[in-house]
């Protein structure tokens, strides 16, 4: 028996209307990956992270009870959850990750800022104002609350006088870059992913790896936003072996993270078929690029392969080292 679709996603869409985010989360924890960065306040160009790394390892811990309901008597009373939840954010207790997934999601945003600089990139980032793109909003088709949290998100933009943003994932990038102006009149955002902003600076590698190395593309930078050569280009220029698989680039293998909110078990096992043939690659590392593809095929069991999110390999590579 699934969960009740209709809840889970009205919990969700519940939580967007009232506390700007399908899974809230406090501003400390949203932020704490610039500790000690010295990233300067707002400006006309910013990193935006669309809460999407910080909020991965949340919705791992609460996925893992999602799957216990997921078959059981219980599961059917989520409209309790739902029905609390608009007076007590009640999402907080659905799951508390764990330390080393805060600090894995962590080091990946730190890894893109420190890159980034080490490029030359001038940018400044908005701490607490920054608020979730609407991704999962989006992709459920919630269009009036998507389109309401849009518009909130692009008038805080301008008020703040941003003007062009350097997103650090596929979904943010296409829900700024692809999605908004669909929705928002007169929409004026300049948006690129960080591994479009690194290709175009060529920096060079400050220590050549010595390794093969296999992409998971994501579908929705594949697909969508045309990224596709652009993390090949950085991962060949700092000396790794890139391997392709049949199923790569436009045509990608779904992670099985789309549905994991709703349907768990039929998540793992499409991610245990995407990890096998990553695995069959004989490569000794996996590079993601999407914190969704990165929780769910981590999550699809212990693998032969090393996978990691390509921001740890580049890190290594173009900064040496020097990257925590």
């Amino acid at each position: 028996m699934s969960l009740p679709t209709g809840d889970v996603i009205g919990l969700m869409i519940d939580n967007l209307r009232i506390r700007g985010s399908v899974l809230p989360i406090a501003a400390r924890s949203a932020t704490k990956w610039a500790k000690g960065l010295d990233i300067p306040r707002g400006g006309k160009t910013v990193i935006y992270t669309g809460l999407m790394y910080q909020l991965l390892p949340y919705i791992t811990a609460s996925v893992r009870n999602l799957e216990r309901f997921e078959d059981s008597f219980w599961g059917k009373f989520v409209f309790v959850a739902r029905y609390f939840n608009k007076i007590l954010n009640v999402s907080k207790f659905m799951g508390f990750p764990s330390k080393a997934d805060l600090t894995e999601y962590n080091q990946i945003l730190r890894n893109i800022a420190l890159l980034l600089r080490q490029a030359g990139v001038e940018f400044g980032y908005l701490h607490e104002r920054e608020l979730y793109s609407g991704a999962l909003a989006y992709d459920l088709g919630a269009d009036d609350a998507f389109r309401l949290h849009a518009s909130k998100v692009y008038e805080r933009l301008k008020q703040d006088g941003v003007q062009s943003l350097i997103t650090v994932d596929p979904h943010t990038t296409n829900m700024l870059r692809t999605v908004y102006p669909r929705f928002i009149d007169g929409y004026d955002m300049h948006v690129r992913s960080y591994l479009e902003v690194l290709v175009e600076r060529n920096m060079p590698a400050a220590r050549k790896a010595d390794a093969d190395v296999v992409i998971h593309d994501s579908c929705v930078y594949a697909r969508y936003e045309n990224v596709i050569e652009e993390p090949r280009t950085l991962l060949d220029r700092a000396g790794y072996r890139v391997k392709e698989l049949r199923d790569s680039k436009e045509m990608t293998h779904c992670c099985g993270g789309p549905v994991e909110s709703l349907y768990p078990k039929l998540a793992n096992r499409i991610g245990k078929k995407r990890v096998q043939q990553l695995e069959n690659a004989g490569a000794q590392n996996a590079a993601l690029m999407c914190p969704i593809c990165l929780a769910t095929l981590k999550k699809a069991g212990r693998a032969k392969i090393q996978i990691t999110d390509i921001s740890n390999l580049l890190a290594e590579a173009y900064c040496d080292g020097q990257f925590n």
